[in-house]
């Protein structure tokens, strides 16, 4: 704006500057009264910090009308401009150790209120000072802070409070949120050696975002219910209360949780009191006080406040009480879990030799719960899905993955909560060992579930195909810092690469030894924190004091060469030689291998003819092996890495995996049925990278007429026959030549499941492998048109039909309602679309019929269902990408998709914005094989999208191009190989 006109009188000169000396003179005035009255406040304050009681019983929101108090002191200033200083490192100092907690925290959340919703309470934190300090930084993100003082030093005594002593005026309270600190500038500096009480009062908010202190909606017996939980790890602690957030930084806890009468409170231990207090307003609410916790990590302080049901049982001293809505309790779903939660807690104890250390352990089921499951000591929190069962469902794939989780779990009781790891670049020593014990843990509650078999097809064969170098299993310190960079280690090669470490270290050790070094490492670092070098170390020891295993290297030598390396190796064997190389594994189609220098300590576990020879050691780059040189006779055979207990692939020499080929031709049990699996997808696997030729991979199917096993099954037709391109085979050369080899050798183990599925399927509900494979085995088997699976499929679809009590088996649900609808018209089609808005369709039904929808062969109901999406009262607006990219990615649909896009553009990416449109890229970019397809739709995406998504947009659609140019080879060699292969 520009100035404004004058107005107003006229002053002269003197009596101006006369003027402004008077007005200088008050303001300097009232500066210095300013600061003597900010000296009186600050000593009132000291006084009154110096008073106040251990226990954070009273704050602010007990004073007036709420969360804020009517005069602050100090409040916290921005940490922006400040000079260099503790506060720019990502780590905390150590010039303060915590020792205790006392925490006093607020949800303010009554039944049926409206948000938004608030969490106030108080911390008093005793440290001890290990050096000299005038600054204090502990963690605080999210939070509005006050009251901070400081109170000692005190006078030595047991307990953690301790009496005595003066205070210590804090000058200022700011906030460092680059590095998430509070900062607490003193008058004077703590002397080493002494205790000292923090004091913090602190509020935030309380939202619906998972992480932190979080509040969840849900619907119990048909009413509208809230709940309150938590969920601190990796670094969310610090958005509860103010804390020392590092794994490190252990110390006891005593929690205080003021909470609505109608809820019930939970937290990390038993409860020991409940009391009333009322409000400023008169509203009564309820404090619970629960018993001084173990000594352990910010990230595993948990609290649960809510109107749930529970049942219980005791096992040695522990009461285990699993707690659910209220319904799901009183239907069974916890029963389940309830029955296996405490012998696995036994076997566990006398597996390590080393007692459950609490009294009392709640598993607790959140309708939603982002994580899946947290291990709290004390409390347990699952998503409901992972812990509770429906007891009318045969064992299986659920039952199973209840098993494992709750394993986990119990797992991480020894495994991260009793020792923990330093910093979080050893999260593996938490997660890893874990998830192999979850599977240890699974084996012994349910001996049906093949251990070996379990683990690869769940851990290690994911494993293998994900790990792609990125990073080591265990880093420098240095590297991980950060809450985003540490959310990104809870990935597959922190629980699955871990795990599969684990187990091969298990393995090479033998069992025995291992367990006793595990219970030597977990009795020497209860309640305490270790690196990896420590494991390794009490692994040595109990090596050295013994002759049964002998190794070519120390522990750490051999075990660093797994966890400080990136990738994996590939072993090649020359078997007219009897050498074994080792290189990184890599794709050597797309990347260069000046890179991939690393060298590993690899432990050869073989079979020769059929007999176990003894183990072997890979200590350099390439090695002889003159026990491994095989004859000339078809008769003499080895196989590498026997059960796969090694985490590397295996490339044999043409000739040999020829050998191999023919041998399973012949007798396919010669071989274990893990390493009919390893064989055929190291194989695929090696093809793909470029180690070997397709077709040596191709031979090792044709044994498959004599493969009765699902689990092979299911690994050959996931890489002979990828979902994401079942409707891009179809229409090539290679779809008739395809269909009559695999028909061919799929009949047999096609007849045998068929008759089940039509006369009894409840046979197959102790075979977890055949649940969970058999529906890709079916699908293969109608999409090669085998008329009596589309039979089938129609059969099982019309007598749910004709009687919705008929239900279609779980396992094979989504193969039977697509062909159901498929073979039939828009009846079926209508039914289908009636049973995705039945009330008692769950979420997962409700995306078998999203799916079964988009298999209709009648262009018209296609079109009809896009439009569907469209209207809000008919699908919500959270699934109409799921519908788009389910009709996109069928043989008829994937135009029609396309035009409903462009056509509705406006309107799409007014509701939804460019979300639509990436999600229907992951599904056309497999259609891209010309120059005039990428053309066309990059036009329209430089006509919808921000530039920046336009640049990578093309970058996606030239890659697609690469892999479709590079897919087309494949299949011309597919095609070749077949046609001369047909007919054996």
């Amino acid at each position: 704006m520009g100035p404004k006109a004058a107005s107003g009188f006229y002053l002269g000169r003197k009596p101006a500057a006369l003027l402004a000396l008077l007005l200088a003179a008050l303001l300097l005035a009232l500066a210095v009264l300013g600061a003597l009255y900010g000296r009186c406040l600050r000593e009132v304050e000291e006084l009154r910090a110096a008073a106040a009681p251990a226990s954070p019983t009273a704050g602010p929101e007990e004073e007036g009308a709420g969360c804020c108090p009517p005069t602050p002191s100090p409040r916290p200033s921005p940490g922006s401009r400040r000079p260099p200083g503790l506060w720019d490192n990502p780590r905390l100092p150590r010039a303060l150790l915590p020792l205790h907690y006392e925490l006093r925290l607020w949800p303010r959340v009554s039944p049926g209120q409206p948000g938004p919703f608030v969490f106030s309470g108080q911390v008093n934190i005793t440290v001890r000072c290990a050096q000299d300090t005038a600054t204090v930084l502990l963690h605080s993100s999210k939070l509005e802070l006050w009251g901070a003082a400081v109170r000692g030093p005190l006078l030595e005594g047991p307990g953690g409070g301790g009496g005595g002593g003066g205070s210590t005026e804090v000058a200022e309270l700011w906030l460092e949120e680059r590095q998430e600190y509070a900062v607490l500038e003193l008058r004077r500096s703590l002397r080493a050696g002494g205790r000292y009480v923090l004091q913090l009062s602190f509020r935030g908010a309380l939202n619906e975002d998972p992480d932190g202190l979080f509040l969840t909606r849900y619907t119990d017996q048909g009413q509208s219910s809230m709940l309150i939980a938590s969920q601190l790890e990796p670094t969310y602690a610090r958005t509860v209360y103010p804390c020392f957030d590092e794994p490190a930084m252990k110390a006891t806890f005593n929690i205080i949780i003021v909470h609505h009468p109608s809820y019930v409170a939970l937290s990390n231990m038993p409860a020991i009191d409940t009391s009333e207090m009322k409000d400023e307003n008169g509203s009564l609410w309820t404090v619970t006080t629960f018993n001084t916790t173990l000594k352990m990590s910010t990230y595993l302080t948990a609290l649960v406040v809510c109107d749930f049901d529970y049942i219980t049982r005791t096992e040695r001293g522990n009461e285990i009480r699993i707690w659910g809505r209220k319904e799901a309790i009183k239907n069974g779903h916890a029963d389940y879990a309830l029955n296996i939660t405490g012998p696995l807690f036994s076997f566990l104890e006398d597996l390590f030799n080393i007692s459950y250390p609490l009294s009392k352990t709640d598993l607790v089921a959140l309708p939603d719960f982002r994580e899946g499951a947290m291990e709290n000591w004390g409390l347990m929190i699952f998503q409901e899905s992972t812990l509770m069962y429906i007891p009318r469902d045969p064992f299986g794939s659920k039952k199973a993955m209840i098993c494992l989780i709750v394993s986990h779990e119990i797992g991480h009781q020894w495994f991260g909560n009793l020792v923990t790891m330093n910093w979080w670049n050893d999260l593996w020593l938490n997660e890893g060992f874990a998830s192999y014990f979850e599977y240890i843990g699974a084996s012994y509650m349910e001996p049906r579930l093949p251990l070996n078999k379990f683990f690869y097809y769940q851990t290690l064969q994911p494993v293998l195909r994900e790990d792609k170098a990125a990073r080591s299993l265990s880093a420098r310190e240095e590297k991980i810092n950060g809450t985003f960079s540490l959310v990104g280690l809870f990935d597959i090669l922190t629980y699955s690469k871990g795990a599969s470490i684990v187990w091969m270290l298990s393995s090479f050790l033998t069992e025995r030894l291992f367990i006793k070094a595990l219970s030597s490492y977990l009795k020497a670092f209860s309640f305490s924190i270790v690196n990896q070098d420590d494991l390794w170390t009490h692994i040595q020891m109990v090596v050295d004091a013994q002759n049964e295993v002998q190794l070519p290297a120390s522990v750490k030598k051999i075990m660093d060469s797994w966890t400080c390396q990136n990738g994996f190796p590939v072993l090649t064997l020359n078997l007219s030689t009897g050498i074994i190389s080792q290189e990184q594994f890599y794709n050597k189609r797309t990347e260069n291998n000046t890179t991939y220098n690393n060298t590993w300590i690899v432990p050869i576990s073989w079979i020769r003819n059929g007999s176990a020879q003894p183990l072997v050691w890979l200590d350099n780059s390439s090695k002889m092996f003159p026990e491994m040189q095989i004859s000339d006779s078809e008769h003499d055979w080895i196989l590498l890495n026997v059960n796969m207990t090694g985490y590397y692939r295996v490339n044999y020499d043409p000739l040999h995996l020829k050998r191999l080929a023919q041998l399973l031709e012949k007798d396919p049990k010669a071989i274990p049925v893990v390493n009919r699996l390893h064989l055929v997808d190291d194989a695929f696997t090696l093809a793909q990278a470029g180690y070997i030729e397709i077709e040596s991979a191709f031979e090792l199917t044709k044994y498959l007429a004599k493969e009765d096993e699902m689990f092979v099954w299911y690994s050959v037709l996931s890489n002979l026959i990828p979902d994401n391109l079942e409707n891009i085979l179809i229409n090539y050369e290679l779809y008739p030549f395809l269909k009559k080899y695999l028909l061919k050798r799929m009949l047999p183990i096609y007849h045998y499941y068929a008759s089940i599925i039509r006369q009894n399927f409840d046979a197959l509900a102790d075979d977890y492998f055949d649940q969970i494979h058999l529906e890709k085995f079916i699908n293969t088997a109608c999409w090669l048109g085998l008329q009596d699976c589309l039979n089938l499929s129609s059969e099982l679809y019309t007598k749910w039909m004709e009687n919705p009590d008929n239900e279609i088996p779980f396992t094979i649900k989504r193969t039977i309602c697509c062909y159901g609808v498929a073979m039939g018209s828009d009846k079926e089609w209508d039914f289908a679309w009636k049973m995705y808005n039945h009330h008692n369709s769950t979420g997962i039904d409700k995306n078998i019929m999203l799916f079964a929808m988009s298999c209709t062969r009648e262009s018209w109901l296609l079109y009809r269902y896009l439009q569907y999406s469209l209207n809000n009262s008919l699908l919500s607006s959270d699934n109409i990408s799921i519908v788009i990219s389910n009709v996109a990615a069928t043989e008829i649909g994937q135009r029609i998709a396309w035009e409903f896009v462009t056509e509705n553009w406006l309107l799409l990416n007014e509701r939804h914005r460019n979300g639509i449109l990436q999600k229907l890229l992951g599904v056309m970019e497999n259609f891209v094989n010309t120059d005039l397809q990428i053309q066309e739709l990059q036009l329209f995406y430089n006509t919808t999208l921000d530039k920046d998504l336009q640049i990578a947009t093309t970058e996606i659609l030239q890659f697609a191009k690469f892999e479709n140019k590079e897919r087309r080879k494949l299949r011309a060699r597919f095609t070749d190989w077949l046609r001369k292969n047909i007919d054996d």
